[in-house]
C-alpha cells in the first residue's frame, strides 16, 4: 500500500471524470489524500467517497473587467499565475513535509501543469498531461460571435502588447512546471507526440478506459437518431456534424440529438442557427444523467463524433460499450481506439465524406448490430478500467522505485 498525495484543479469534464474512475479503484488498495483549490469543480465526479481525506485551499481566479477596460483582463490573469505558484508552493511544503510515497499530480484547469511541482523537491512525482495547455499553443476555431473576428478587433491585438505577453507567461509557466516532474504521461500517443513537440520531453503513454458496467448494451428499440456528446465548444465541432448532416437528403436526414455537460450560451445560439439554415434537426440536451447518457448510447442509430484534434475521447469508448457504433473523424486519439471498419467508420475531415459514411451505415442494420458487438468485445479486451489503472499502478511502482 503507498501514501499518495492527489493532486488537482479540474472543472467538470473527461479529465475529472478520468480522475474519479482511477481514484475510486486505487483507493480499494492505497492510502489517497486529495489537494484541490475552491475553484475546481468538487460535485462534479466528486472523489471524497475514495478517499481518507480531502484538502481544499481557497482561491478564485479575480474578476475580470467588461469593456471598455477588458484589455487590461491579461494583466490580471498574470496575476492570477503569480497567485497560484504562491498558493501552490504552499501546498507543495505541505505535501512535503507528510513525507508521502508518490505526489499524483492531475491538470490545473489556469497552468495546465501546475505550479505545484516545483515544490516537490524530495517527493517522488508524476504528472498526467491530459494535454498541453490549447489555449496558448493552438489557434482557436473561428466563430461569427468572437469578438476578435472583427476586422478592428484584431487590429487592436496586433498592436496590443498584453495578450501576447500573457500567452508567453502562460507558456513559460507551463513548461517550467512539465519539467519539475519525476514522470510524465499521456492519455494517447497523438498527445505524446504533441508533449514532444512542445515540451522537448518524451513521456509515457498510459491509456484511459471505460467502466463497461456502467456503459452498456441495453434491451431497448433503436431510434432514427444520431447522437453526440461534449462539452458545448467550438473544439468539439458540433458545427461540422451539422454541415455533414446537410450533405444528406433532405427527405433521409436524421435528427442530431447532442448531451453535454457545459454549454456556452453564445455557441448555442451559434449551433441553433446553423441548424435552421442547414434545415437539420437538432436536439440539445443539458446535465443529463449518467443513466440517462447510457440510455441514448443504446436507443441512438449511431454515434458521430467529430471535435477538433481530440486528446483522447470517452465517446468512443461509451458507444462502443454500449454497443452502438460509430461515424468519426480520423484526427487525434480517436485514432487509436476505434477500429476502421470493425467497431466503426473513420473519415477525413470533409462534411461529405462523413455524410456518405453516415448514410452507409444507417442503411445497413446488420453492419450496424455486427459492428456493435465489435465494439464491445474491443472495449472488453482493451480498455477497461482495470486495465487501465493497473497500468498506472504500475507507473506509480516505477517511480517510487526511483526507475
Amino acid at each position: 500500500m503507498m501514501r499518495i498525495a492527489v493532486y488537482h484543479n479540474l472543472p467538470s469534464g473527461g479529465a475529472k471524470r478520468s480522475l474519479q474512475e482511477q481514484l475510486k479503484r486505487l483507493g480499494k488498495r492505497h492510502h489517497l489524500e486529495v489537494f484541490t483549490l475552491s475553484s475546481a469543480e468538487g460535485e462534479f465526479a466528486d472523489l471524497r467517497p475514495f478517499t481518507a481525506q480531502h484538502h481544499i485551499f481557497d482561491f478564485k481566479p479575480l474578476p475580470l473587467f467588461r469593456s471598455p477596460l477588458g484589455r487590461l483582463n491579461q494583466v490580471l490573469r498574470l496575476l492570477d499565475l503569480r497567485r497560484l505558484n504562491r498558493l501552490n508552493q504552499t501546498i507543495g511544503r505541505r505535501i512535503a513535509s507528510e513525507r508521502y510515497d508518490l505526489a499524483y499530480i492531475n491538470p490545473c484547469q489556469f497552468e495546465n501543469a501546475p505550479s505545484v511541482l516545483r515544490y516537490l523537491p524530495a517527493t517522488p512525482s508524476i504528472f498526467y498531461c491530459q494535454e498541453p495547455l490549447r489555449l496558448v499553443y493552438e489557434p482557436r476555431p473561428a466563430r461569427p460571435y468572437d469578438p476578435d473576428a472583427a476586422p478592428r478587433r484584431r487590429l487592436l491585438n496586433r498592436l496590443d502588447p498584453l495578450p501576447g505577453a500573457y500567452r508567453r507567461a502562460a507558456r513559460r509557466n507551463d513548461q517550467a512546471n512539465v519539467h519539475r516532474a519525476g514522470r510524465v504521461l499521456v492519455n494517447s500517443q497523438f498527445i505524446r507526440a504533441a508533449a514532444q513537440q512542445i515540451y522537448r520531453l518524451d513521456p509515457t503513454v498510459c491509456y484511459l478506459g471505460v467502466d463497461a458496467n456502467q456503459f452498456r448494451p441495453e434491451a431497448c428499440q433503436k431510434e432514427g437518431f444520431l447522437f453526440s456528446v461534449g462539452s458545448l465548444t467550438p473544439l468539439k465541432g458540433f458545427d461540422f456534424l451539422i454541415e455533414a448532416l446537410a450533405e444528406v437528403p433532405e427527405g433521409q436526414r436524421p435528427e442530431l440529438v447532442i448531451a453535454s455537460n457545459f454549454q456556452n450560451a453564445a455557441e448555442r445560439i451559434f449551433l441553433h442557427e446553423l441548424a435552421i439554415e442547414k434545415k437539420v434537426a437538432l436536439k440539445l440536451l443539458h446535465n443529463v444523467t449518467d443513466a440517462q447518457l447510457v440510455g441514448l448510447y443504446n436507443q441512438a442509430c449511431l454515434t458521430v463524433y467529430a471535435p477538433v484534434r481530440e486528446p483522447f475521447g470517452f465517446v468512443s469508448l461509451e458507444t462502443m460499450a454500449c454497443e452502438t457504433p460509430l461515424v468519426a473523424v480520423r484526427e487525434g486519439g480517436i485514432q487509436e481506439t476505434v477500429l476502421h471498419e470493425e467497431t466503426g467508420l473513420l473519415v477525413e475531415r470533409d462534411p461529405k465524406q462523413f455524410a456518405e459514411a453516415v448514410c452507409s451505415l444507417i442503411a445497413n442494420p446488420r453492419l450496424r448490430r455486427q459492428m456493435g458487438k465489435a465494439g464491445r468485445d474491443h472495449v472488453l479486451k482493451r480498455w477497461t478500467w482495470e486495465q487501465s489503472v493497473e497500468r498506472l499502478e504500475g507507473q506509480f511502482s516505477e517511480v517510487v522505485g526511483g526507475r
